[in-house]
């Protein structure tokens, strides 16, 4: 095939694609707003995730559903032979209160959808709509992921993304490739921001228990203070970032929790301590548990006491296959503009689209949804996380876009000649 006939068909394809996702504007809107005033906690997703397998049925797409617990896997075959690529979108809202007045507030007392997964559902459900209309020309097939407990599943239950591959969502077909976005408060609506390589940080929850022997307050001599021995752990744990790890190296070590003792005129036994490691490599991450070991044993054994460190791993770096990425960016260009693609530096945030990247290339990117005009601006995970809704029509067409470009990129060259 020519490529003046390979353009063609880009603009008139292109141009099918905009006026379905302005057909659907309102009703994006209306579903975002639905899952953001009936919000529902990491593996407790019972509603959202009946409202989303639903119309993906009304779509006819083969739908599964509990998987990892509320999670729904869909399948979009196409009309003509191809590849299988994969989009994920996570449901879970947070344990927050919501305070801004809008009429779509929380009626969830205490939860809210403060990370804008109530957007992240909303798109999924507009790309799987937009590219249902077009079977006739999906050279393969998408999978859609739609996943509970991005945040964390509550302790003692398993959950998120690392549940939804061992329950099977990446297999029978496994993608070649698999995308996901994020909205992002610090990126302006109608931009879209982008990293190659590491996106988001790994996280950890640290956990440090530090044992001495109680004693009563006035004979501090007769007991080990763990109180002291704490404090002195966290000073010492912090020249690991400030003097220990190459300083081109991005990590965060976090102690943000802090307990111990029972009484003013005891000395405490046990102090425990929690926290976040965040890095962008999995080297510097073993290197620092290493080192927070070291420290750790030599500060309690100086002062006579004894330690204990457990690290929970939260999620892997999230890393941006370099050749996907850089396939993908002419799709962005085209739909976008030069202009409306931004470079920031990598988050130290994290998310478990990570492990999805480990089975297959993964391109996880950030929607813009911030509007100074409209006093849209904070950030995510507060109690007045908002978004501009004119980002959700957006997310829908990019998402479209490098779905239908990917397959149509890796379909078999005798795949190629297929119809409009």
């Amino acid at each position: 095939m020519n490529p003046t006939l390979l353009e063609a068909q880009d603009v008139s394809r292109d141009a099918r694609l905009t006026q379905a996702v302005e057909q659907l504007r309102e009703r994006l809107i209306a579903w975002r707003r639905d899952f953001h005033m009936y919000p529902e906690l990491s593996n407790r997703e019972e509603r959202t995730s009946r409202v989303v397998a639903e119309h993906l049925r009304q779509l006819g797409l083969e739908v599964r559903t509990g998987i990892a617990r509320h999670g729904v896997v869909a399948l979009l075959r196409g009309a003509l032979p191809g590849p299988v690529v994969a989009y994920r979108a996570d449901m879970d809202a947070l344990p927050i209160e919501e305070t801004i007045e809008v009429p779509y507030k929380s009626r969830n007392p205490g939860v809210k959808h403060a990370c804008g997964h109530d957007a992240h559902t909303a798109i999924g459900l507009g790309v799987a709509t937009v590219l249902s209309q077009m079977r006739d020309r999906l050279r393969g097939t998408v999978k859609f992921l739609f996943q509970p407990a991005e945040e964390g599943p509550p302790p003692g239950e398993e959950g998120g993304a690392r549940l939804m591959i061992k329950e099977g969502a990446l297999e029978d077909p496994r993608p070649q490739a698999i995308f996901g976005l994020h909205v992002d408060p610090r990126v302006d609506v109608g931009k879209i921001a982008y990293h190659i390589g590491p996106a988001m940080a790994s996280a950890d929850l640290i956990e440090i228990t530090i044992r001495g022997k109680k004693v009563h307050g006035a004979y501090p001599h007769e007991g080990v203070d763990a109180l002291v021995i704490a404090a002195h752990a966290v000073t010492a744990l912090q020249v690991i970032r400030s003097r220990r790890v190459d300083t081109f190296q991005p990590f965060v070590l976090t102690l943000g929790s802090i307990h111990g003792g029972n009484r003013h005129n005891i000395i405490t036994d046990e102090v425990k301590l929690q926290g976040t490691l965040r890095t962008l490599d999995e080297k510097v991450r073993a290197q620092v548990i290493q080192m927070m070991h070291q420290t750790l044993k030599g500060v309690t054994e100086a002062l006579g006491g004894s330690y204990e460190l457990k690290v929970e791993e939260g999620a892997t770096v999230t890393y941006n296959d370099p050749r996907l990425v850089e396939e993908t960016l002419p799709t962005l260009r085209r739909v976008l503009g030069e202009g409306n693609l931004v470079t920031p530096r990598p988050h130290m945030g994290a998310e478990d689209f990570s492990y999805y990247a480990r089975v297959a290339p993964g391109f996880f990117f950030f929607l813009g949804v911030r509007n100074e005009a409209k006093g849209i601006n904070a950030m995510i995970h507060t109690p007045e996380f908002d978004l501009d809704e004119d980002a959700l029509p957006l997310g829908v067409k990019v998402a479209a876009s490098i779905l239908l470009d990917y397959l149509e990129r890796h379909a078999a060259p005798s795949a190629q000649g297929g119809n409009l």
